[in-house]
């Protein structure tokens, strides 16, 4: 007996998370509420990325659309459903006595209620982002559940610290300081190490930090590197210069909670290489606070997303202010600033853009959804290095968690791959003060 076709009922912040979210319910049918659309209508007009989702899938939309998409529905592609759109249904009595207010929200309850009643021996799923959608939903008993396609099932490895193996013979280690490498196979790892992998190699007399280089099929020994004024204050760190300053690697991941230095490790390394690249850019996803739009802020468009942009500036301030204001290395920066060959601009300004031979860092990633995170890094031409960073304990944006952001989801994809490095940093440098608050608070 065939089993039952599923129907997945579509929020509005799925789309704008994943517009080709459609596509990733296999054989089941996919509702669109009507008032799903009417949102993103208003929502595609912008340069952010949500207005970029909402606009591309209302083309996809397009595209497949037919006769049939209020009606018998339209198919998905070869192993997939069909595709409705659902127009509004009316209250019942239950739904208007819990919810009276005609928000899209209990807009689309209704049409979920609907459906479900409609379709007895169907199992009929809401899907929205928003937990208190999802908490609405079952106080009427409607079935709801997260966008799940995405979501990284285990953080254990993205979060631990760098690796210390212990009990290593002291010639073996004593060769990683005499030799280009020692072969990965005489070390005996447990598990093999992925590429890029970092440890700290110790016994009771000597110890090294090494990483795995795949490209040779070395272990090699990872040095404390000095990157315009700004030096290494523990292994993390140095793992972390040392991988951004390696011409072979030309995607890194750096995470770790504020403070930890990821942002400032990363411009230092840009400007310690400039000469190598054509332009270093800084961009950052603007996530305006409390979810007001840009355009309650007072001021032109440069003074609406200066403050979006300070933290930028202020670590680029801590390089500077390792000089001298008559150095060459100060004048340097203002220099390339003057030339815009190192650019702090938000992340949406350079959609459309190929990148070529640029030093590219994407800061607060975690903002990202994966969908984005994809687009950002298919704009990479020849010579371009990108490096994305983030907390994904410090998301703003309502609709992504640790395990659906696009740094965890870029980090967890990529690993593996020779090109490809991820550190995590666990030790607070800002301060004694920062680093008990970031633990404590």
């Amino acid at each position: 007996m065939a089993k039952e076709k599923k129907i997945f009922i579509i929020d509005t912040n799925v789309i704008l998370h994943d517009y080709r979210c459609m596509y990733k319910f296999e054989e089941n049918d996919v509702v669109i509420p009507i008032v799903v659309l009417e949102e993103l209508d208003h929502l595609k007009k912008g340069s952010d990325l949500i207005s970029f989702n909402a606009r591309e899938f209302t083309r996809e939309l397009n595209d497949i659309a037919g006769r049939n998409l209020f009606t018998k529905g339209v198919s998905l592609g070869k192993g997939r459903g069909k595709l409705f759109v659902e127009t509004g249904k009316e209250y019942s009595d239950r739904l208007s006595s819990s919810f009276p207010e005609r928000t899209p929200d209990h807009r689309i309850l209704a049409i979920t209620e609907y459906i479900t009643e409609n379709n007895k021996g169907r199992q009929v799923v809401l899907i929205s982002k928003d937990i208190n959608l999802r908490m609405k939903a079952k106080s009427l008993g409607l079935d709801a559940q997260d966008f799940e396609n995405d979501k990284v099932r285990n953080l254990d490895e993205l979060n631990r610290a760098v690796q210390t193996v212990d009990g290593y013979d002291t010639k073996l280690i004593t060769r990683l300081y005499e030799e280009q490498g020692v072969p990965v196979k005489e070390f005996k790892f447990s598990t093999p190490p992925n590429p890029n992998e970092c440890f700290i190699l110790k016994n009771t007399k000597v110890s090294a930090l090494a990483r795995y280089d795949s490209f040779s099929g070395n272990i090699v020994r990872v040095e404390k590197l000095r990157a315009y004024g700004i030096e290494p204050r523990n292994a993390e760190q140095t793992f972390s210069l040392d991988v951004l300053m390696n011409p072979q690697i030309q995607l890194v991941a750096l995470t770790g909670r504020a403070g930890t230095g990821k942002t400032l490790l990363a411009l230092a390394a840009a400007l310690h290489q400039r000469k190598q690249f054509q332009q270093i850019l800084l961009a950052r996803p603007i996530v305006p606070l409390a979810n007001r739009d840009l355009g309650f802020l007072p001021g032109d468009v440069k003074e609406k997303i200066s403050p979006y942009m300070q933290p930028l500036f202020d670590n680029l301030a801590v390089i500077k202010y390792k000089f001298k204001p008559n150095s060459s290395e100060y004048q340097k920066i203002d220099e390339l600033q003057k030339e815009e060959q190192l650019v702090i601009t938000p992340l949406a300004y350079i959609r459309g853009r190929s990148l070529s031979n640029v030093f590219f860092i994407i800061d607060e990633a975690q903002n990202l959804t994966p969908h984005e995170v994809k687009t950002i890094i298919t704009r990479a031409g020849e010579g371009t290095k990108m490096i994305f960073t983030g907390d994904i304990d410090q998301i703003d944006s309502p609709y992504l968690d640790a395990k659906s952001n696009g740094l965890t989801y870029l980090t967890d994809k990529m690993k593996g791959q020779e090109i490809f490095a991820h550190v995590n940093l666990v030790k607070g440098e800002r301060s004694f003060l920062a680093d008990l608050a970031s633990s404590l608070l």
